[in-house]
């Protein structure tokens, strides 16, 4: 019997854009991407072994498995959605005819709307449903060429309650080719319900809940809500020091209607400061000049109609940007990371070659990962197929344009035209 080939070679491409050379921080100008004509990914056990010329690829690997590409084509690396919501149950519907009719945030929550309906919502949910809502978004994310995908609690606001959402995202991760990251965002708000002050709620969730996910490993990353109606820095800085002693990561949710969480991020050395839609010339300069990841959130501009984070200024001071969708049942209902990378691209200036990077390499640097993003020697073969001759037709139609096919670990997950979904 013959063997099986370990190798296969995959295109040939119209385009194949590896991303490769390009820095984590700063702005990028298009003409700094590496595009190969005719190009193709050589893949072995999930990885790119090399990318380069079809046709010298062919001939250096004659005994690979061939796994043709027909018609016009433009290869991407997989997008990495680095912030979402996504599992919760409810709808929130109504929030959003309120803001459209003149109420803000701050008031719709107080009417019993905002963060605290949802966990209302989730909370009746059983663990084995949210699984399953959290399934079928990821089949649509996995349409949309999302091959990594972050998801947080915070719904739950309980000891409990956040057990069962982190369960039930760790169980969703064993369904789903999708390459789930979760996140504890149990400081997510103060819950209602709680008899305590804010500082005892995070003490509490600092003391029983934090061991408890690092016990049964449900995750390793620690968020919260710097926010008035939230968690103060003070508040949120105590309740990370105790985080970093037990082993997490932190990100932040900052700077979205107020200033100060992202003085906490850096302080606190996260990998990342998500939203910065209120971030001003001081916060911008503080964040291009430390490590950490400056997040745009588009999706929550949309859905609140409000500015969009200063992605341009970011970029210009010598920051780090990336883009995610905020994917959640309030502030951001879309979930469709490159219509709002495309948007947020055409509202603040950014080069394709900005907005490419902001949803694969740089994503992933925030979530702490390094082997993907790009399709280089030893990343993962994670990447989208596009029926298209260009990828500048990617952003142009602003998310209208799905990817043909879409490939995680070098296996194909979605092919548009035999309509099968992992």
């Amino acid at each position: 019997m013959a063997k099986k080939p370990t190798q296969r070679l995959i295109g040939p491409f119209t385009q194949l854009l590896t991303l490769n050379g390009l820095p984590l921080k700063g702005p990028l100008r298009d003409s700094r991407l590496e595009v190969i004509h005719q190009g193709g990914l050589l893949v072995e056990r999930g990885r790119v072994l090399e990318a380069g010329p079809y046709s010298a690829l062919a001939e250096n690997a004659a005994d690979a498995e061939r796994v043709d590409i027909n018609g016009p084509a433009v290869a991407v690396p997989g997008w990495v959605d680095a912030h979402t919501h996504s599992c919760f149950a409810g709808s929130r519907a109504r929030d959003y005819a309120l803001r459209n009719s003149g109420s803000s945030y701050q008031e719709i929550a107080a009417a019993g709307g905002g963060i605290w309906d949802t966990v209302g919502k989730t909370r009746k949910a059983s663990q084995a449903q949210l699984t399953e809502l959290l399934l079928a978004r990821c089949q649509r994310f996995v349409a949309d060429g999302i091959t990594t995908l972050e998801v947080k609690s915070g719904y739950g606001l309980s000891i409990t309650e956040e057990l069962k959402m982190l369960r039930a995202i760790r169980e969703a991760g064993k369904y789903t080719l999708l390459d789930l990251v979760p996140t504890c965002l149990a400081a997510h708000m103060a819950p209602r319900d709680f008899g305590g002050s804010p500082e005892a709620y995070l003490e509490q969730v600092a003391r029983e809940l934090l061991p408890q996910i690092r016990k049964e490993e449900l995750s390793l990353r620690v968020d919260a809500f710097v926010e008035k109606g939230a968690f103060t820095p003070e508040q949120t800085s105590a309740y990370f020091s105790e985080a970093l002693r037990q082993g997490f990561e932190l990100t932040v949710h900052a700077d979205q209607f107020s200033t100060g969480g992202s003085a906490v991020a850096i302080g606190c050395g996260a990998r990342s400061a998500d939203h910065l839609e209120a971030s001003g010339p001081a916060e911008i300069e503080a964040l291009a000049q430390s490590q950490v990841v400056a997040m745009a959130l588009p999706g929550a501009s949309l859905g609140l109609g409000c500015g969009y984070t200063p992605a341009r200024a970011l970029l210009d001071a010598g920051g780090c940007l990336a883009i995610a969708s905020d994917y959640n049942p309030g502030s951001a209902p879309m979930g469709d990371l490159i219509a709002q990378a495309s948007i947020l691209g055409a509202a603040e200036k950014l080069s394709n070659a900005e907005v490419l990077a902001g949803i694969t390499f740089r994503a992933a640097a925030a979530l702490g990962l390094s082997d993907r993003g790009r399709l280089l020697a030893g990343a993962r073969a994670d990447f989208n197929v596009y029926p298209t001759d260009h990828y500048n037709e990617i952003t142009y139609h602003q998310g209208r344009l799905k990817p043909a096919s879409v490939w995680k670990n070098g296996q194909c997950i979605l092919d548009t035209n035999a309509e099968t979904h992992a």
